[in-house]
């Protein structure tokens, strides 16, 4: 059974050296003194050539426990009987439990280095080589994760590491931390379009991808990636069939492919969430579960994984030579390829919620392939006259792999650009897109990420963690609206109205008519896009002039207006607010929209969050609180 794809393997003897010598660096850099820009280039290079070593370390360490325990050790105990098998991932369940209790922590992950990156957690210590070696033997036994998540970490790790040692900014660090997983991806893959949109997309969070921030991960992602190209062999993870289009009139089949390639991906996920809850014993009536001392778990895992492998040996390991067959149209049949799809997903789970390291890439491909495999028989079944007009399961297999991958990361350029850089095939590109945008949008509207919402990150808390969005969900409008908004009448000039906001330090207020009813609301950019449009006429004839002047703020403010109401949740009200792209919303009594409550504005509402999570973080320090309002300064 092979992990790994066939390379022209060189030997490999030692990772880069993950200790560098913080006061030469930095004494050379101090002593050439070269600009920022040259530095943070210099320390892409260096954490390109690191992670591509390193990575090509890993995938060395792989092959050989490998090779140590499928086949040395399998050929030793083999003798005695099929059942053998169940021991080699029980055996690698031992070393990593071992190691577990030795070590205790084997360092944060992918997520927790972004969330130190932005300042969200405390920065815990370092321990690339011993979670490599971990990784390595959880794959090499035969656990059902895969070896990108290790392999990103590895550069990630080495971004820090030297962000560290030169004490850079948190925003070069985070730059610094998004080359390294650009690299990472990349030389895992050997796809280094596929690992910079990777970096962009879900280490840096950015749309906007800056000159500066591109130019520095494409540089690490192209050096990690000629340096595992040197020491892994220049193929693609998977050797993939041409595809071949049949009819412009199966781009629906596609879609259909991305819907369910969505509940795959969902499934995943979410079953992954459940069993780690199992193991931790916080599921209801398996609270004993706890008691197991976490060490012991990999080996429980270990043993689960093994004995699903005497029935079926394909879900060992990454999984890469069963995609491989399914992508060369090898006879898979459709009862085969929904059991092991249902085992992957259960293995998969167990693996990483006993305490295996690894990662959740290879085995996201591994469901996509079986599920498009599968998709593709089915139709083939259900109407036999449509196999002209389809193309053959691999071409389903191959964009079924990159709408599962997207949906179960909720990266679609990365997965399309992956797929795309493995086919080099532009013609898999339409139904591809079309796949992966379908999967990823309905993951979104079935299971939206907190951390990722838009309408947080519009009022600046795209920061928050997860326990303090739950907060934020608990607040109501009365909480963060202004009580005594300023109001303005409707026959009052705009440049008055200017000079009072001004005056009051006020970016909006409420205009109301002669009778104290709301007509509308008038901002600060109102003013300002009123005075733009003066401006390009300031030397026109002295009626347009005088036609100017004469404008009140009813000419100009919002008059459609949308309301709040002080008792509802300030999370609905913020989900109207970003519907229309609003910065502000009256408050008016639910049964009586005339009666103006108060004013809720963006501003306000980031103050009142942020209030609110501070708070609830004081409790664990400050048990007696005043119980006076959360929201100053109304």
């Amino acid at each position: 059974m092979t992990l790994l794809p066939p390379t022209q393997l060189r030997k490999v003897t030692q990772l880069a050296a993950f200790p560098i010598p913080s006061t030469h660096l930095t004494h050379l850099i101090n002593r050439f003194q070269p600009s920022p820009e040259t530095v943070v280039l210099f320390l892409a290079i260096l954490i390109g050539g690191g992670t591509g070593m390193g990575v090509v370390t890993f995938h060395y360490l792989i092959q050989l426990i490998h090779d140590l325990m499928l086949e040395n050790f399998m050929g030793q105990i083999g003798v005695w009987g099929a059942w053998t098998l169940a021991c080699v991932p029980t055996l690698g369940g031992l070393i990593v439990g071992l190691m577990r209790w030795r070590t205790q922590d084997f360092g944060p992950g992918l997520s927790s280095l972004i969330a130190v990156s932005q300042g969200r957690e405390v920065k815990q210590q370092l321990r690339p080589v011993t979670k490599m070696i971990a990784a390595a033997v959880s794959l090499g036994s035969g656990a059902s994760l895969g070896p990108e998540g290790p392999s990103v970490e590895i550069g990630t790790n080495f971004g820090v590491l030297l962000s560290d040692v030169l004490q850079v900014s948190q925003e070069r660090q985070r730059l610094l931390l998004g080359a390294g997983a650009a690299a990472g991806l990349a030389a895992g893959f050997n796809a280094p379009i596929a690992g910079v949109f990777f970096a962009l997309e879900v280490v840096m969070g950015t749309t906007s991808f800056a000159t500066s921030a591109v130019s520095v991960v494409l540089l690490a992602a192209v050096v990690a990636a000629l340096i595992a190209q040197i020491g892994l062999g220049t193929q693609p993870a998977f050797a993939l069939p041409a595809y071949q289009v049949r009819s412009p009139l199966e781009l629906p089949l596609y879609l259909g492919l991305g819907l369910g390639a969505s509940l795959v991906a969902l499934t995943y996920t979410q079953s992954i969430r459940l069993v780690k809850a199992f193991f931790a014993g916080r599921l209801k009536r398996f609270e004993f579960l706890a008691k197991i001392p976490q060490p012991i778990q990999p080996i429980i895992g270990g043993l689960i994984v093994g004995l699903v492998a005497l029935q079926y040996p394909q879900i060992l390991g990454i999984g890469y030579g069963t995609v491989q067959a399914m992508l060369q149209d090898q006879e898979f049949s459709l009862n085969l390829l929904i059991v092991l799809m249902v085992l992957k997903v259960l293995m998969t789970a167990v693996s990483a919620a006993s305490g295996f390291v690894g990662g959740l890439f290879a085995p996201a491909m591994f469901l996509g392939a079986s599920f498009g495999s599968a998709y593709a028989k089915t139709l083939a079944l259900i109407a036999p006259g449509i196999g002209e007009y389809m193309a053959a399961p691999p071409a389903y297999a191959m964009v079924g792999m990159a709408a599962v991958l997207a949906g179960s990361v909720r990266a679609p350029l990365t997965a399309i650009l992956m797929l795309f850089e493995l086919t080099r095939d532009y013609r898999i590109v339409l139904p591809l897109m079309a796949a992966v945008g379908l999967s990823v949008w309905l993951v979104e509207r079935i299971k939206p990420t907190f951390n990722s919402n838009s309408n947080l990150q519009q009022i600046g808390l795209a920061e928050l963690k997860d326990d303090q969005v739950e907060i934020v969900q608990q607040i109501s409008v009365a909480d963060a609206m202004h009580s005594y908004p300023k109001k303005m009448p409707t026959n009052l000039g705009v440049l008055e109205a200017a000079m009072e906001m001004i005056r009051d330090r006020t970016a909006s207020a409420l205009v109301i008519d002669a009778n104290e009813q709301l007509v509308g609301i008038l901002s600060l950019d109102d003013i300002n896009r009123t005075l733009s449009v003066w401006e390009n006429y300031q030397n026109s004839p002295g009626q347009i002039q005088a036609n100017f002047s004469s404008q009140t703020i009813i000419d100009i403010c919002t008059t459609d207006i949308l309301y709040a109401w002080q008792d509802e949740p300030l999370s609905e009200a913020l989900d109207r607010m970003a519907l229309r792209g609003l910065h502000q919303l009256p408050v008016v009594a639910r049964n009586n929209p005339d009666c103006i409550l108060g004013l809720l504005e963006k501003e306000q509402i980031a103050l009142t969050c942020n209030l609110a999570a501070t708070r609830n973080a004081l409790q664990h320090y400050l048990p007696i609180l005043p119980t006076t309002d959360i929201v100053i300064g109304h």
